[in-house]
């Protein structure tokens, strides 16, 4: 997964702030950006598929509803 550079950037200073506050520690930029892109190769592509096992399941229930509501439609 690609980000653009505002995307990482912002990140970077979420990751800062996180480490301040929660740790007590202020990593520099080279050491956030480590850190993000450690989480990036480990857990992008878990969340990504996740994302899309989430929208396939909301998908899938959209479908049900219109079928039901599709055989609403037939005149007995």
């Amino acid at each position: 997964m690609k980000l653009k550079d505002e995307e990482k950037r912002g990140l970077i200073k979420e990751l800062q702030q996180f480490f301040l506050e929660e740790r007590g520690e202020e990593p520099g930029i080279i050491a956030s950006e480590k850190i993000l892109d450690f989480f990036m190769e480990n857990l992008g592509a878990l969340i990504y598929n996740k994302a899309l096992d989430d929208a396939r399941f909301w998908l899938k229930r959209r479908l049900e509803d219109l079928e039901l509501d599709y055989d609403l439609l037939y005149k007995g």
